[in-house]
């Protein structure tokens, strides 16, 4: 069957998805959550796109050299980035929470913001939990907060996703794309234009709302977003297996414009919510 790699939000870890590796898990799917660098146990390190590419790839050779991978925010833009640079190990993309490209002008105030609050004697670790306590249940911030936050990494993570440029990315594979995004988030501004730019590179794509959720969608709502990737991974493993039965390539590359090149990865229980609708998209 194929596995399911999940990539964590910025200052978050891998505990994050507790509850999804438990779903994943009781219908038999292989899966793994690794930390990207400046998270969890790599707190320390400094958060770099290319380190954080690379520790896609590595989770995906593990698991076998191809898998369905889900990120989310942070770890969605680093699935983009994945799957445009090595197509051939994304069966398939869940981005979530990631719908707001990394250059838009607010992004410089963002990332002065965040300089300044790593500069306070707590790192702002007091807003931070403040947060945690205001938006998300017990259970939820209890998994979210089980690997430490890195709270200082916001600086570097913003610099550095920065330079991905999202619907390039999204045009250079032609593996399934589902973006899912929750009713209330803030980074759902683009997803209309991201949902094309997959379109434009040959994707079947299509956009999932989850019902009474926010950026943290996964979260906020675990049954809705968990079922939206199970979804997902069905139809994601039958195409696959299609796929090899005839004997078609595993990955295509659209054929023209292509992403600016960019440097090689180194080598190195919430209320049950309405099932997540798919909105239609504009088409190709």
């Amino acid at each position: 069957m194929l596995p399911v790699v999940l990539l964590h939000g910025s200052r978050t870890s891998c505990t994050m998805w507790r509850r999804q590796v438990g779903v994943l898990r009781d219908a038999g799917i292989p899966v793994s959550a690794p930390d990207l660098p400046g998270h969890g146990p790599r707190r320390g390190e400094r958060f770099r796109l290319d380190e954080a590419v690379g520790a896609v790839r590595d989770a995906v050779a593990e698991v076998g050299g191809r898998a369905l991978v889900v990120g989310l925010s942070l770890g969605g833009y680093v699935a983009i980035e994945h799957r445009a640079r090595f197509p051939e190990q994304s069966a398939g993309l869940v981005a979530a929470s990631c719908c707001t490209s990394p250059d838009v002008p607010l992004r410089g105030g963002w990332l002065r913001l965040a300089r300044w609050i790593e500069r306070w004697p707590d790192s702002g670790a007091r807003l931070n939990e403040a947060f945690v306590r205001g938006l998300l249940d017990a259970e939820s911030g209890q998994d979210l907060a089980a690997g430490g936050f890195a709270l200082e990494v916001m600086a570097d993570v913003l610099a550095e996703v920065g330079r991905i440029d999202t619907r390039a990315a999204l045009r250079a594979a032609g593996s399934p794309v589902r973006l899912v995004n929750g009713q209330w988030d803030h980074f759902r501004g683009q997803e209309r234009s991201m949902l094309a730019a997959a379109r434009a590179g040959g994707a079947d794509a299509r956009l999932v709302v989850v019902p009474h959720a926010r950026h943290l969608v996964s979260l906020d709502q675990p049954v809705g977003f968990s079922r939206a990737v199970l979804e997902a991974h069905a139809e994601t493993d039958a195409a696959e297996r299609a796929r090899s039965a005839v004997g078609q390539p595993e990955f295509s590359r659209r054929a023209g414009p292509t992403p600016a090149p960019r440097p090689p990865a180194p080598r190195s229980s919430a209320r049950r919510p309405r099932r997540p609708r798919a909105v239609p998209g504009p088409t190709a």
